[in-house]
């Protein structure tokens, strides 16, 4: 590597030509950033005192790129965004000297010869700087003051505008303007292709990650190191292909996702979003025996799925109603998992019947945990490795039998358990409820309702202050009624007439044009034939639709025989089953106070699951996080913490680290009497949350 602080323009002067390589990103600078760069070259041009101003590096590789040439042709790797600016600020320059009257020391024809073309030369070698793709076009056509093509770059042409516009309005002087230019001081950097490293040196230039996005310099490392024949047949085989899916990358966090899921699904580990780039080097550095050009394929390949599920493009109407549904519930951490099943129904490893299943699988696995609360923060976990857990030999029944074993946090949603969270539910104020109620509007329909089109209808309305009518219809525990049920699944409908209906009485909202009577909408079946509404109905309507949502969002339908053949079978004691029996400390005072205790901390949350175990009882969300262990006179409770961790105004905790006590954690008290459970359940809750909220 050559390194050497040089003036700008004698730099560009001489018979060179700076190629911009195909896998480089277009010109970005917007106009704020023109604005910095004339605002400092104006500076220099005014002020005696600047002899110099710097304005960057410059780095290219100076052989290597053509070996038969006259003219040396230089690869740039970092600097084409200032390179070209002042290319279009000098073209700029020589536009306003042919016009002006103004005595300036150089004219157009001079700027044009020394810094923009090489004048002895033909076709392309004739330009001193190559851009790609558009760029490279519309700079030719303003260089050689001709009309731009039909597929022009805005950036090129407003940036040159802007400078345009600035020498006119601003009214310095030209030949003072071309001194500032003169003034321009920049680092040439050139390299040895044969000895020095460009991706290296490219990173190390380009380290805060400002510059470049994941994308970008992923981009980079792929087709940097290759011939340049190799490297446009490549990025016009597969990475602009790739581009134009992500709406040409204008929205990089897209890519930058795909590839974190694709690095997922390949290596079985979650890479940090701000982090893709090295980690995508490190799985490539793994596959040396597999060519760059496989591997790009390969990514290209997949980034065809990601664009089908992110953006519901896939052309099998079935299939991507499917995934509407999937994104309606915005779960993009399963991506990994649906990648690799894509893939699979793309080679013909299932039909498109299993696919779909599949898919729907996973739609009814994520809506059931969101129904019954279950957290979500293990869900990108479970679907990093769902796919090395599938038999692919039985993959509809594997993939059936693999959610269907899950237990805990990670568990798929029973039946029952879906039923009861679903009928209580506050479903008003669910992030989900339009899709909810879309869903079981449309079940088994032909004709589709547009639910968009209705608002949501309180059949019992939401007025603290409920009329006579309604009080009569609810009886004496009217306001319990309302506090208890107003927003949950059994009181909510659709229509279209929701300002008419209001507050009336349920009869007149039955009765009147529009109303439930009058509904073609399924959800409204039924209630056109009560003669009130009340507790009751309530409760029977909310049963008949969480009965129909487990048809909606189905279980893995599998045998339980088929079943034990995906179970894990016990190691050692593992498989032996305790109960309540097996621990004799659990009587009379005692085990009243274990059943406050334990219906205390199951109904902490829907995810808590309690667990007896040969010398305690446990109790689980994504791990133990308090565990009981059952004594004469006490319950001695261990908290999954670490002593320093916990907040215990009262002063009754005791450090156990390193002590060796069943249980879980380094943190113990006891409970002697119901006077203490308050108490208790201030630390519990603590190492609740701590659980419930890791990763």
């Amino acid at each position: 590597m050559k390194a050497s602080e040089t003036n700008f323009l004698k730099f560009l002067q001489g018979t060179k030509q700076f190629i911009i390589p195909i896998y480089q990103r277009k010109y970005s600078w917007t106009i704020d950033q023109c604005k910095q760069l004339w605002n400092d070259v104006v500076r220099a041009s005014l002020d005696d005192e600047v002899k110099g101003h710097f304005v960057g590096s410059i780095v290219y590789i100076e052989k290597g790129l053509y070996q038969i040439s006259a003219v040396p042709q230089l690869l740039v790797i970092d600097g084409q965004q200032r390179m070209t600016t002042l290319t279009l600020l000098l073209l700029a320059l020589g536009r306003e000297i042919k016009v002006t009257d103004q005595d300036v020391d150089i004219t157009n024809k001079k700027i044009k010869n020394y810094y923009l073309v090489n004048n002895d030369e033909e076709n392309e070698l004739y330009h001193k700087l190559l851009l790609t793709q558009t760029d490279k076009e519309t700079l030719i056509s303003l260089i050689n003051d001709e009309e731009l093509p039909n597929e022009y770059s805005p950036r090129v042409h407003n940036n040159f505008q802007f400078f345009l516009n600035q020498i006119k309005k601003s009214g310095i002087n030209l030949n003072s303007l071309y001194r500032g230019l003169s003034k321009l001081i920049v680092v040439d950097i050139s390299l040895d292709r044969d000895h020095d490293n460009p991706q290296l040196i490219f990173e190390s230039l380009n380290s805060t990650g400002l510059d470049l996005s994941q994308a970008d310099l992923i981009r980079n490392y792929v087709l940097m190191k290759l011939e340049p024949k190799e490297q446009e047949v490549l990025y016009k085989n597969y990475w602009h292909p790739m581009e134009k899916g992500f709406s040409n990358l204008n929205e990089t966090a897209i890519f930058d996702r795909f590839m974190r899921d694709y690095l997922t699904l390949k290596t079985g580990k979650i890479p940090n979003i701000r982090n893709v780039y090295a980690d995508f080097k490190d799985y490539v550095n793994q596959k040396s025996e597999i060519s760059i050009e496989s591997i790009l394929k390969e990514i290209y390949q997949y980034s065809k799925y990601f664009v089908h599920l992110a953006f519901q493009n896939e052309k099998d109407e079935e299939i991507n109603e499917v995934l509407k549904d999937i994104n309606s519930l915005k779960v993009d951490v399963s991506y990994p998992f649906l990648l690799e099943m894509y893939d699979d129904y793309t080679k013909n490893k299932i039909e498109k019947v299993e696919f779909i299943s599949i898919l729907k699988l996973v739609e009814s696995y994520v809506f059931r945990r969101a129904i019954c609360g279950v957290p979500t923060n293990s869900l990108n976990k479970t679907f990093a490795t769902l796919g090395k857990e599938i038999n692919k030999e039985n993959y509809l029944e594997s993939v059936k039998a693999v959610f269907a074993v899950k237990d805990s946090y990670r568990r798929f949603p029973s039946n029952e358990e879906f039923i009861r969270e679903l009928k209580v539910k506050d479903v008003y104020n669910f992030r989900n409820r339009n899709y909810l109620l879309r869903k079981l509007e449309n079940y088994q329909r032909k004709e589709i309702v547009n639910i968009e089109s209705y608002t949501i209808e309180h059949i019992m309305p939401q007025n603290e202050n409920l009329s006579v009518e309604w009080q009569n219809d609810l009886g004496e525990s009217w306001k319990d009624i309302q506090n208890t049920y107003l927003h949950t699944l059994g009181n909510l409908t659709l229509t279209r007439y929701n300002s008419e209906l209001s507050d009336k009485p349920f009869r007149e909202k039955r009765d009147m044009d529009g109303g439930f009577a009058d509904s073609p909408l399924r959800l409204n079946r039924g209630l056109g034939k009560l003669n009130e509404w009340n507790e009751q109905e309530i409760i029977n309507r909310a049963k008949k639709l969480a009965d129909q949502a487990v048809l909606v969002w189905g279980y893995p339908d599998i045998s339980e025989d088929d079943l034990k053949k995906y179970k894990k079978k016990p190691k050692g004691n593992e498989g032996t089953e305790y109960s309540i029996k097996d621990f004799p400390e659990l009587s009379g005072a005692m085990l009243s106070l274990f059943e406050v205790i334990r219906k205390r901390i199951c109904n902490l949350d829907s995810s808590v699951r309690e667990e007896f175990k040969k010398l305690y009882i446990a109790y689980k969300t994504t791990t133990n996080f308090v565990d009981i262990v059952p004594q004469k006179s006490r319950l001695r409770l261990s908290l999954n913490m670490s002593f320093n961790e916990i907040l215990d105004p009262n002063g009754i905790c005791k450090d156990v680290t390193n002590l060796g006590r069943w249980g879980n954690g380094d943190v113990e008290f006891g409970i002697e009497s119901e006077d203490d459970i308050e108490y208790a359940m201030i630390l519990i809750k603590q190492s609740f949350e701590k659980h419930r909220e890791e990763e």
